[in-house]
């Protein structure tokens, strides 16, 4: 038997938080496509209670206040962007005050900023401040509530804060906007699921100290995942903490396949070492049939997708597992439930395994429904009768773009492997090269896949018309570079280890292999031709015409823009961190006071209106 770590039965605790009442002003964008009614979701994946849409961008409403915002929703997140209305701030202005309040709540609570302005001596204060004390010297911030599942509109209010000669502070008139944070992207059809993935963080040192992570709260193998048990008395909260809305959707998906007794269940797996996953496949018996990789390092008797093979054989039958690699990796992440209760289909870059649910920044798409159910049931179909064999699926209707038929998203879904009639990758290069305003992606193995993609990646990036962030697990050639137009260097992930500058702490470094592990790539999320690519496809000759993989293009602006936040998180995570591995020294950082008259120094704002990068990033964000 597989261990089942101690957790309740969905592996998630579910709050009943009841919707929040106050619903502050702001001029709200988002409420779906029109192509019909949402429906309210019959299932319980995660704790969202949403039956409809969530707005995607809300603005601040305030005429009086001196500079604009602009909150974008992310999953679980929200992007606050600031811009000053007329002309570049007086020299006075230290940064912005960030207060929250959650949904039903009746006081707003001050965002915290490690980095303080410098004190008597020029000694560091260790500890955070208030925002209202040591505000953000950023025109914009992405604040990850710590009870983001609680149901509602939460309220941000947004105030800019200046400082006069003997460093009193005074504050203007603020702005302020309602969000709603944790609710089903569109209830009843589809929802974007993250994994948190930021254990090498400086919100995980906080909450699980620098000894949590591998060892403790990880098994520091892939082939100790089935049996390892944690230490840690912390490990439910962690786990859920770092495995976020995708770790929940998935088990609360397994969960309602076991309770509806007609539910067959179809699994396409490639890192599979989860006890969680496996101890929850054994209970369907011979309602599951799953596909299980047995390329490379996950083919010997010693490796735990064998091992998980063995046991599901035990419970499902040998006819029921099928282990298989197409032309090079089954790659796919999927899962299908097909019941009279329960329709749900699952792809992603999530893999069922320890690093792809809790060290691994990835994404899940669920879907909901007898459409997507029975398109995914016939790429698993495809898949399982073709072994090995590529030519025997890409000419299958998997192999071609097939519309998900939801209601209020433009939506499709493709499987690899193609062939050279129905191959993906030029149609995708050549939509990234028709990029117009901005171009976000997360590219795990950018760094060694070179091609068509890459080359599109890099045209956009030197032109001068779009904006472009971006991310791989390692840094890559041609991409690594400051660029004049403004376009910043590729980050990649990189923990706190040494030479850590205060009041920074050494993070945990969430142990060996990859950790950057999305695919997806955003093009123009503030456009109505907004869309995503996303899925375990690697945007590679490999993951088109030899492995088997998901690929959705999501022709949508919420679900955009919840990439784009995504994105932005990310880079911003790790771009700080590659700046301070590449630094030669751990001077503290501070906060920047006002110039003194006469000086001729600049206030810490002045970079974003000389700055090409920074000055195209408080444009684009704070429009």
């Amino acid at each position: 038997m597989a261990r089942t770590r101690n957790t309740t039965a969905s592996g998630i605790l579910k709050k009943a938080t009841k919707n929040g009442k106050h619903a502050p002003a702001g001029r709200r964008q988002g409420k779906g496509r029109g192509r019909g009614t949402a429906k309210t979701p019959s299932l319980t994946l995660t704790p969202a209670a949403n039956v409809t849409a969530p707005n995607f961008i809300v603005h601040g409403t305030n005429d009086i206040a001196v500079f604009t915002l602009t909150c974008y929703r992310g999953e679980g997140m929200c992007l606050l962007a600031m811009n000053w209305k007329q002309g570049p701030p007086p020299d006075n202005f230290v940064g912005f005050a960030i207060e929250y309040m959650e949904p039903g709540g009746t006081q707003f609570y001050p965002l915290t900023n490690r980095i303080t302005f410098p004190g008597a001596n020029g000694q560091l204060n260790p500890n955070a401040l208030s925002s209202r004390l040591s505000p953000f010297q950023k025109f914009r911030w992405i604040h990850f509530p710590s009870n983001a599942t609680i149901l509602g509109l939460f309220t941000y209010r947004v105030t800019p804060v200046f400082m006069d000669n003997k460093g009193i502070l005074s504050y203007g008139d603020f702005q302020e906007a309602g969000i709603e944070l944790e609710a089903e992207t569109y209830p009843g059809e589809l929802n974007i699921c993250f994994t948190r993935g930021f254990i090498s963080s400086q919100a995980f040192v906080d909450k699980f100290g620098t000894n949590g992570g591998v060892g403790t709260l990880l098994p520091t193998t892939a082939n100790a995942g089935l049996t390892f048990k944690s230490t840690d008395p912390k490990e439910e909260t962690a786990l859920a903490w770092m495995g976020f809305e995708a770790r929940s959707a998935i088990l609360n998906t397994l969960d309602a396949a076991i309770a509806d007794s007609t539910a067959q269940v179809r699994i396409a797996a490639y890192d599979f070492n989860d006890p969680e996953i496996v101890s929850r496949l054994e209970q369907l018996q011979g309602r599951l049939k799953i596909i299980i990789d047995d390329s490379g390092s996950h083919k010997p008797a010693t490796a735990c997708e064998t091992k998980a093979a063995a046991i599901l054989t035990d419970s499902a039958g040998a006819d029921n597992v099928q282990r298989q690699h197409m032309g090079a990796l089954q790659h796919n992440k999927s899962i299908v439930v097909d019941g009279d209760k329960t329709k749900i289909a699952i792809g992603g870059s999530t893999n069922f395994s320890w690093r792809g649910l809790y060290v691994q920044n990835n994404n899940a798409v669920v879907l909901l429904g007898a459409n997507a159910v029975q398109i995914f049931s016939d790429a698993f179909d495809g898949l399982w009768a073709s072994p090995n064999k590529p030519h025997g699926f890409h000419n299958t209707a998997s192999a071609d773009w097939n519309d998900l038929g939801l209601a209020n998203v433009n939506a499709r879904v493709t499987f690899s492997p193609h062939g050279t009639s129905n191959a993906k990758l030029q149609e995708i290069a050549n939509d990234i090269s028709s990029t117009e305003s901005s171009l976000f992606y997360s590219l795990a193995f950018l760094y060694e896949t070179e091609g068509v993609i890459r080359d599109a990646v890099t045209k956009v990036t030197n032109e001068d018309t779009a904006f472009v962030y971006g991310l791989s697990d390692k840094t890559v050639g041609g991409l690594d570079i400051q660029l004049p137009n403004g376009n910043p260097p590729i980050a990649f992930p990189v923990p706190l280890l040494k030479d850590v500058p205060p009041p920074f702490d050494q993070e945990a470094a969430g142990g060996s292999g990859t950790r950057l592990h999305h695919k997806f790539i955003v093009i123009d999320f503030n456009k109505p031709t907004a869309r995503v690519y996303t899925g375990s496809y690697n945007f590679s000759v490999a993951a088109d015409t030899k492995n088997a993989e998901n690929l959705f293009v999501i022709q949508d602006r919420r679900v955009a823009t919840s990439y784009m936040v995504e994105a932005v998180s990310m880079f911003d995570h790790y771009a700080f961190r590659n700046s301070e591995a590449k630094a030669n020294d751990n001077q503290p950082l501070e906060l920047k006071k006002p110039p003194a008259d006469g000086s001729g120094d600049r206030p810490w704002w002045d970079k974003y209106w000389t700055n090409a990068q920074k000055k195209r990033d408080r444009e684009l964000f704070g429009q």
